[in-house]
C-alpha cells in the first residue's frame, strides 16, 4: 500500500491531495491526514506533531519532502514522469525550498479549522 500522509487543515495540502486523486487513475495512492490516528500508530510522532513534512510511505519505506513528492509523480508516470528532473537536484536544496514554502503555507493557502473530510466518492482512498 503507497500512503500519502498530509497535514490535514492545510489549504496547500489538500490542493495536493485533489491533484493526486485527479490524476492517479490506477488508485495506486490512498491519503491519511497527519492528525489522525492511523497516522500516529504508523509514523514516529515527529511527524504527527510538526505537520510540516508529506511523507510517503510505500513498503515501509519513508520518502519526506522533496522526494515524497517526486516519488508520487514518478510512480502515478505518463506526463508526470517530468518529475524526474527533480532527482538532478540535491535533496538539501530542494528540501529547503519545501520547507520554506511549508512555513509560509496556512498563510498563503489558508487553514481550515478542521481535517479534511473525504467524500462518499473518496472514502474508499482514505485511511484514518
Amino acid at each position: 500500500m503507497k500512503i500519502i500522509f498530509f497535514d490535514g487543515v492545510c489549504g496547500l495540502c489538500d490542493g495536493f491531495v485533489n491533484f493526486i486523486l485527479k490524476i492517479d487513475k490506477e488508485k495506486k495512492f490512498v491519503f491519511s491526514p497527519l492528525q489522525s490516528d492511523f497516522a500516529r500508530l504508523n509514523l514516529s510522532q515527529e511527524y504527527t506533531d510538526d505537520l510540516k513534512t508529506l511523507v510517503l510511505m510505500e513498503d515501509g519505506r519513508l520518502y519526506l519532502k522533496s522526494r515524497a513528492i517526486i516519488h508520487i509523480l514518478l510512480e502515478i508516470g505518463g506526463i508526470w514522469k517530468i518529475a524526474l528532473i527533480g532527482k538532478l537536484f540535491p535533496r538539501f536544496l530542494l528540501d529547503s525550498l519545501y520547507d520554506l514554502v511549508a512555513k509560509y503555507r496556512y498563510e498563503t493557502f489558508g487553514k481550515k479549522k478542521n481535517c479534511r473530510l473525504p467524500t462518499p466518492e473518496e472514502k474508499s482512498r482514505f485511511v484514518i
